[in-house]
């Protein structure tokens, strides 16, 4: 018989259903914090927190120390990739990030092929400050961006309402936003091995804007570079175990799950539940999927939702987490609740 891994998410992620379920949340170290406000206050800039090991690492383990949630997420941003690969990443306070130059065939063919794997020195030194820190049964997950996310933001040079620049883009010029998407389905896949080799436990691909893709482009932009740098990864490291998050999804998501060989899928809270049980928890353990809006709001209609979550869910291969980011007004007492209502199983 397998042995248990001494992790409850690593189990969960390997097919065994805990009785507790593991519990982490997408953003869980931001600025609903007070202590993270503290140290963001530290540096002059977003990226400068990232890139600033011994700080970046006491804002992972932040929510750990605070919660005892059972992984710490890496502190660091998908947009790091286009920074690496040589395109000028800044956060404006109330703007968001700001790429130039945006990404249109021209600058794509100029675009590094490599990443810049010095430029991002520091994020694996905060993963190596950051595991010999962590206990043994808690997980360190890394993440990056899916190649079709990280690109709306590069051909864009912001986020926008429905990434329409890069859905144009694709459309008009599919050779040359294919391009785009090969370089970031290398890089990634290099970054996660990287990080995986600096001692994270499991890696989370972000394609935070799938859902905006219409089926035969989801098939495209979304699916085959996902399973690529899978299959790189696995090829890399056997072991690796990979969640997907492609929010938005819907219908498309079982899909997904048969294509890209993921060892865990992240649910938005827009899905409908029985359907993620009936079509995708059947094929892979499941992540997610409490609205972060009744998060926020909190009271009896929070733990009704943890409720529901957990009846859909619990009895098989489960981690609980959010539907997407936490939101950075969400008042402590209302994660603490969170937990409480989930750990009482």
């Amino acid at each position: 018989m397998t042995a248990v891994p001494p992790s409850k998410i690593l189990a969960a992620l390997s097919g065994h259903a805990n009785r507790i379920p593991p519990v982490w949340l997408m953003r869980q170290a931001g600025r609903y914090l007070p202590e993270y406000r503290a140290v963001r206050a530290k540096v002059p800039s977003f990226l400068d927190l990232c890139f600033t090991p011994e700080l970046a690492a006491d804002v992972t383990l932040q929510p750990i120390r605070r919660f005892g949630f059972d992984a710490a997420i890496l502190f660091s941003d998908i947009l790091v990739v286009p920074h690496a690969l040589g395109q000028t990443v800044t956060f404006s306070a109330g703007e968001g990030p700001l790429l130039t130059p945006t990404m249109g065939a021209k600058e794509i063919a100029a675009l590094d092929k490599v990443l810049d794997m010095q430029a991002l020195a520091p994020v694996f030194a905060t993963i190596e400050r950051v595991r010999r820190e962590l206990a043994s049964d808690v997980a360190l997950l890394g993440f990056c961006g899916a190649p079709w996310t990280v690109a709306t933001y590069m051909v864009a040079g912001r986020g926008t309402p429905d990434q329409a620049p890069a859905r144009i883009l694709a459309y008009q010029d599919p050779q040359a936003f294919a391009a785009l998407i090969d370089i970031l389905v290398e890089a990634s896949s290099d970054y996660l091995a990287r990080q995986l080799k600096a001692g994270v436990d499991a890696v989370q691909l972000f394609d935070t804007w799938a859902g905006v893709l219409a089926g035969e482009e989801f098939d495209r932009w979304c699916i085959e570079p996902a399973q690529r740098i899978v299959a790189n990864l696995r090829r890399r490291r056997p072991d690796a175990k990979i969640i997907g998050f492609p929010r938005g999804a819907g219908t498309s998501l079982p899909r997904y799950v048969e294509r890209v060989g993921v060892d865990a899928v992240g649910l938005d809270w827009m899905i409908d539940r029985k359907f993620a049980r009936e079509q995708i928890q059947t094929r892979t353990p499941v992540q997610g999927n409490l609205d972060p809006l009744v998060l926020l709001a909190g009271g009896a209609a929070l733990d009704r939702a943890v409720d529901d979550v957990l009846a859909a869910f619990a009895a098989k291969p489960f981690i609980f987490n959010l539907g997407h980011g936490i939101l950075p007004e969400t008042p402590i007492a209302h994660v603490e609740r969170m937990l409480a209502r989930v750990r009482k199983r």
